[in-house]
């Protein structure tokens, strides 16, 4: 039975496996040809493992950047890494974590099955950092194991079924379509940022995409090339201040610092590159193949996928989103440090991968403006939510890592709260958030049947 468990849990924690098994399923549901069925299988399945090289790709060059940032500007305190943070909870929470993460998945199809909300959650690897969070606190709250499992897939479900229908009204936008959604830890902030986006005012016509080049600078309209432009001019600009010995001693491992730094600068826009082809090969395999899913298990379901997949939308708004997001972390990381409270040091990957879909969303609904400070608002979002969860974190909340993205930050808080009650608040507390989801179900399905009896479309 551990044998079988085992296996289970490592076929559910490769979302690339999740992705070809979706993408089987949906095709033999639509009695596609052997043929067809293999392509769109295996096409899904080595489409997610290029996305997944290109954002280990993107990884490798910002991990020593982010030391390099926070040795030479000597802060000291926090990092929101999720890997960090993880990798010491399996040993303790592992298997609490790895069936939180399981059954979970099944609570998310049951709930797309029952509700109105018809989102499958297929970014696994982050579900999994989730399920560890929600092991923590269950079980440093005195839950015995097993109702840490029950109640925490309950909980997960919740936050897999919730966190993309937030973020679906500008996906919408984003893609002009309703097939796709956005499944990511990062929803909360990232719906948060369309909806300041939205405030703003800004022209959706006003474009990052329509920004007006000078002919003789032509190139910039490539977005390989603004990438690395931009990213040549961070990675120098940091290594000039650390200077040559540090680099070369530290991190460049004795290249020369300037050649280092745009070395990295290319890795990273590399890294997008092949980001942005596995975005499009999973994409054009997934999304017909879940429509034998729709029409047969869940009916008008749709895949919750990774972050990337919103940056082939607006490429400029991937950096654009990126350097504001990261802006927001710095002016948290020193108004923290004036008030004497735990200093959050900028989490580079975390503001990359969230800031970057904030640009998207705050650029579909306020152009440049929305953009800019759309980004802003969820990186300061990422930056408060990792200091209210780390009291909550038990022994691990003492670690030099925390959690990184808003989802962690807002659901852990609300369990967190609860978890003062002891183990019967939080399960008054997963009791409430599956009645809310329910409840805002209904409401949803009646908002929709009101527009489409005036002929408004419902995604509208």
């Amino acid at each position: 039975m551990d044998g079988l468990l085992n296996v289970l849990v490592d076929i559910f924690r490769q979302p690339a496996v999740i992705i070809a098994l979706i993408a089987l399923l949906g095709l033999l549901l639509q009695k596609k040809s052997f043929s067809d069925t293999m392509k769109g299988t295996i096409k899904s399945f080595i489409g997610f493992l290029v996305l997944a090289a290109g954002a280990g790709i993107v990884d490798l060059a910002l991990k020593p950047f982010g030391q390099m940032f926070q040795d030479v500007f000597h802060v000291q305190g926090v990092v929101p890494n999720n890997e960090a943070i993880v990798a010491p909870a399996l040993v303790e929470y592992g298997t609490v974590a790895a069936l939180i993460f399981f059954f979970g998945m099944v609570v998310n199809i049951a709930f797309a099955r029952l509700t109105n909300f018809k989102y499958i959650y297929l970014s696994g690897h982050v579900a999994l950092y989730q399920s560890v969070m929600i092991a923590i606190i269950f079980m440093v709250s005195g839950m015995p194991a097993w109702q840490a499992v029950v109640f925490g897939a309950l909980a997960e479900g919740v936050i897999t079924t919730v966190s993309p229908a937030l973020v679906q009204p500008f996906m919408h936008r984003v893609t002009g379509s309703d097939d796709v959604a956005l499944g990511h830890t990062g929803g909360i902030g990232i719906a948060f940022a369309g909806l300041l986006a939205k405030l703003t005012g800004g022209d959706p016509e006003n474009s990052t995409e329509k920004m007006n080049v000078p002919k003789n600078l032509s190139f910039v309209r490539d977005t390989n090339v603004v990438i690395f432009l931009s990213m040549s001019v961070v990675f120098v600009v940091v290594a000039l201040i650390a200077g040559p010995t540090y680099v070369q001693e530290n991190i460049s491992d004795g290249q020369n610092y300037i050649l280092w730094a745009f070395m990295q600068a290319g890795m990273f826009t590399a890294g997008v590159f092949v980001i942005l082809a596995g975005v499009r090969a999973v994409l054009n395999a997934i999304v017909p193949a879940f429509q034998g899913i729709s029409a047969k298990l869940v009916p008008n379901s749709k895949p919750a996928l990774d972050v990337p997949i919103t940056f082939t939308f607006a490429p400029n708004a991937v950096m654009v989103g990126f350097f504001s997001s990261l802006v927001a972390g710095i002016v948290c990381m020193i108004v923290f440090g004036l008030c004497g409270w735990t200093i959050i040091i900028p989490g580079v990957i975390a503001h990359f991968m969230t800031g970057a879909a904030s640009g998207v969303i705050g650029n579909s609904v306020g152009g440049r403006r929305g953009a800019i400070i759309g980004a802003f608002g969820n990186g300061v979002v990422i930056s408060v939510v990792p200091l209210v969860l780390v009291p909550f974190l038990g022994e691990l909340g003492s670690a030099s890592a925390t959690f990184s993205d808003s989802d962690f930050g807002v659901f852990g808080l609300y369990y967190g709260l609860m978890s003062n009650f002891g183990q019967y608040g939080i399960i008054g507390a997963v009791v409430i958030a599956v009645v809310l989801l329910f409840v805002a179900s209904a409401f949803v399905g009646r908002s929709r049947t009101a527009m489409a009896a005036q002929g408004v479309p419902a995604e509208k």
